[in-house]
Formats: structure tokens, C-alpha cells, sequence
């Protein structure tokens, strides 16, 4: 009897699956094991929010095996050395993993590797599956990686994505292999009520039915914060219970007019992970640099600290804030929005933002999450570095009204119209009876230190 082990990462499904299908096919026993990573936790990404969907991706992960006859195997350690016990118990020769793209998931499969020769045994590195086209497959003349997005952009789109696969129907695991307690979110302390559902089950089927309700008007709908239209799939491309080429496929069968737009913000997470793949130091250090010499100080951590409560005095930037906070998710524009008030209204360093995002985002993603703070501060790759975004202008474009204001600061409920973006302006027994902030800083003022800051005067 031959054995293979496929080790899960960020790619907790069964469909579209291209290394456990490469497993199934070539022994006829695998062993599904996935590794809860010691490195993971060293490196500070075990958040509370994240632990908690990847407990429900694990278990559906195994109730789906378990309706096809297998089961996943659960190991807690260090993940080299969990793989390399669990093949030598079930005398395995290969194990099948897709290939990372940060900087430590590249060091580990390097590990992985060394250490099964060692032991006469092989490692099948596929093509990475959390992106619709794996890093690398399209690059420009001279260089190993696209640094704009738009030429990446018709390059990708005029590559023909490779056909998903279907779950397999029978998964057979040998006998005495022993396995831990699956994680569970409770008893995980700190976690929102509001925080999302994990597992493939549930990505199936909110894919479904945003694509029957929702897709046909994204294109125009999608920055509307009030509306909350976008796909809320963000969570599960993540952990990979959706595959990002079978989500662009079906996006387009009869997406209608907002199919393109989506696949576009596809095509954006597949961007950055390229780039990152290519650099992976942009996780931690400027893309490329301005020298920014950052504040710091008590004022400064004051101000941080405001904003990370939501207690900035500016309504747009707050309602954001406290939407993260409360369902460990965040609009698209509003993190735009917040990114741009951290790095270039306060002029703090991009790495503080992005450090509290990653403490909670459920989709929390080294990749998307340091390369948007990056191209938001003007160190990543925007063409143009100097823009900041005002959340008094951008609240009136994108919640005209104040309901997504409204939804989040309480404070400010009764305040009608446009009005609630700027309640500094009411009348002063208007304004006396309101329980908010004044704002931390005038717009203009934070605008000219920030030029100043970057030699722009």
C-alpha cells in the first residue's frame, strides 16, 4: 500500500485542490494533515479573530472528509518537524503542499524539503492556490514581478485561468494515525459576536448567493458603504475555503454588468501576492522608500490610540474603526480611508496601522494587508505616492446620507444628511449635547506637515 500526506495551509477545501487531487492520484492512501504552526504564533499572527475562523475551516474541512470516508489529522508544533513525523507513521514517501508566497512560508517549504530528504522521502511543491494565477506565471521584460498594477492587469486578464477541479468523492486514510483535538472558537476569549463563519460550507454558499443577489450591481454599488454590497468573501480567500480561480470562473458565467469589476479586485489580491512573492521583505519594510522619518512620542501614540478607538472627531474614520473592532471586518474604503488618515494626516508610520490590522482582521493577510498600507502610505507601489484622502469629502461621496456613520457612532444618531460628517460645524447647543470628540487635527494643518514632511511644499 502506498501512502501520501497533503499538508493544508491556506487552503482549507476540498474543491479545486490540485495538490490532494496529485495525493489521491498517486497512492492509494492519504493522510490530510494540517499543522498548527508554532512559527505562526511566534510571528504574532494567532489573533484571537483568525484562530477562531480557522477552528470552523477546520472542522468543516473534516466533516467534509469524513462524509468521503477520511478524516483530517491535526498536528500542533513545529511544522517541519509534524510533517516529518506523521509520513514516518505512516511510512509515506511524498507529500503534496501548494506553495507559499511570504518570506516564512517560503523558509519553511525550503526546511520541509531538506529535512524529508534526510529522511529518503520527497516533497511536491504545486503551483500556489490562493491566488487565481500563481505568482511568477506573468512578468514584464527585465524584472521578476510587476510593480504597477494596471499592465498587470491586461496581462492577467489575457491569461487563460486553469480549469478547477471537482472534490474528490473518496478519501482513504490509513489506519493509526493519530490526531489532536480539533481547535474550536469557543473558549476563545475576545472574539465579536459579529465576527464571520469559516469553512468551505459557508464560503459555497455565500458565493452563491452574492453571485445571485449582488454580483450584477457591484461595478456600481461596491464603494457604497451604507449599501454593504461587496462579497464579504475576503475571509475565505484568505484561508483558501474558496478557490480564486474557481470564484473568477463562476463570476464570469452570467455575472452580468459587476463581473469584471469583481474579478478585477481578484486580480488585486493576485497582484500583491506576486509582488510579494518577488520581495518578500516588502512585508516589513518600504517597497520603495521616502524616507519618511515618522512621528513618535506621547502625542503621537495618543493620537494612534484615538484612532484605533475610533475617537478621532472625524466621523468616517471612526465609523470604520469601530466596524473592525466590532466584526473583525472592514469596508474596502473605509480602510482606504483610515490607512490614508494614519500615514498622512498624522504622519504615523504605516507599520503601526498595519500591525492593528492584522491584530484584527479575520482576513488579516501579510500580502493584502502590508502591500495596501504600503500603497496607501506612498511607500508600496501607487503611481502616486502623495495623495491623501479626506474623510469629510469621501464621507459625502460614499454615505451621502450618514447611515454607515450613524450605524457605528451612535453619538451622532439624529444628525441628518451630509451634516453628520462635519458635526464641528453645528450650532453650539447642537453640538453641546453630542458625546464625540472635536477632531484630533485640522485637515489642512495634518495635509501641509505631511507635504512638509515629504518635501512636497
Amino acid at each position: 500500500m502506498t501512502v501520501s500526506v497533503v499538508l493544508f495551509t491556506s487552503d482549507l477545501r476540498l474543491h479545486d485542490h490540485p495538490p490532494l487531487r496529485a495525493a489521491l492520484d498517486s497512492a492509494d492512501r492519504v493522510v490530510p494533515l494540517f499543522v498548527q504552526d508554532d512559527g505562526v504564533a511566534a510571528a504574532g499572527f494567532d489573533a484571537p479573530n483568525r484562530r477562531a475562523f480557522l477552528a470552523d475551516c477546520l472542522a468543516d474541512l473534516d466533516a467534509q472528509l469524513r462524509d468521503r470516508g477520511g478524516r483530517l489529522v491535526v498536528r500542533s508544533g513545529d511544522a517541519v518537524g509534524q510533517v516529518c513525523k506523521v509520513a514516518a507513521e505512516a511510512g509515506a514517501r511524498d507529500v503534496h503542499i501548494a506553495a507559499g508566497v511570504s518570506g516564512y512560508a517560503q523558509r519553511r517549504e525550503t526546511r520541509l524539503r531538506e529535512a524529508l530528504e534526510q529522511d529518503g522521502r520527497r516533497l511536491h511543491v504545486h503551483d500556489a492556490v490562493i491566488t487565481a494565477l500563481p505568482p511568477g506565471a506573468v512578468t514584464p521584460a527585465g524584472s521578476d514581478h510587476f510593480a504597477v498594477f494596471t499592465p498587470y492587469f491586461r496581462r492577467w486578464s489575457a491569461e487563460r485561468l486553469r480549469d478547477p477541479l471537482g472534490a474528490p468523492r473518496v478519501v482513504r486514510v490509513p489506519d493509526g494515525i493519530g490526531s489532536d483535538a480539533l481547535p474550536s472558537r469557543r473558549g476563545i476569549s475576545g472574539i465579536p459576536e459579529a465576527l464571520a463563519t469559516g469553512g468551505e460550507s459557508e464560503g459555497r454558499r455565500r458565493l452563491t448567493a452574492w453571485k445571485r443577489s449582488q454580483l450584477a450591481h457591484y461595478e456600481e454599488r461596491h464603494d457604497d458603504l451604507a449599501a454593504d454590497a461587496t462579497s464579504r468573501l475576503s475571509p475565505h480567500l484568505h484561508f483558501g475555503t474558496l478557490s480564486p480561480a474557481e470564484v473568477v470562473q463562476r463570476a464570469r458565467t452570467d455575472g452580468g454588468p459587476g463581473a469584471e469589476a469583481f474579478v478585477r479586485q481578484i486580480c488585486w489580491r493576485d497582484f500583491h501576492h506576486q509582488v510579494l512573492a518577488a520581495r518578500p521583505a516588502a512585508s516589513r519594510a518600504d517597497y520603495r522608500t521616502r524616507h519618511d522619518r515618522w512621528r513618535s512620542g506621547r502625542q503621537a501614540e495618543e493620537e494612534t490610540q484615538a484612532w484605533k478607538d475610533g475617537r478621532t472627531g472625524y466621523p468616517m474614520v471612526d465609523a470604520a474603526m469601530r466596524q473592525l473592532r466590532h466584526e473583525g471586518w472592514m469596508h474596502n474604503r473605509g480602510r482606504l480611508l483610515v490607512a490614508s488618515f494614519l500615514t498622512k494626516t498624522l504622519y504615523v508610520d504605516w507599520r503601526v496601522g498595519a500591525r492593528h490590522f492584522l491584530d484584527l482582521l479575520v482576513d488579516g493577510d501579510i500580502a493584502n494587508n502590508q502591500l495596501n498600507w504600503q500603497w496607501t502610505a506612498g511607500t508600496g507601489t501607487d503611481t502616486r505616492p502623495h495623495r491623501v484622502l479626506n474623510p469629510v469629502v469621501q464621507g459625502k461621496r460614499f454615505d451621502p446620507d450618514g447611515t454607515y456613520v450613524r450605524r457605528w457612532v451612535p453619538e451622532l444618531e439624529g444628525i441628518t444628511g451630509k451634516a453628520v460628517h462635519e458635526p464641528w460645524k453645528l450650532s453650539g447647543s447642537e453640538r453641546s449635547r453630542l458625546d464625540y470628540p472635536e477632531p484630533l487635527i485640522d485637515l489642512n494643518d495634518g495635509l501641509a506637515r505631511f507635504k512638509r514632511a515629504r518635501g512636497r511644499d
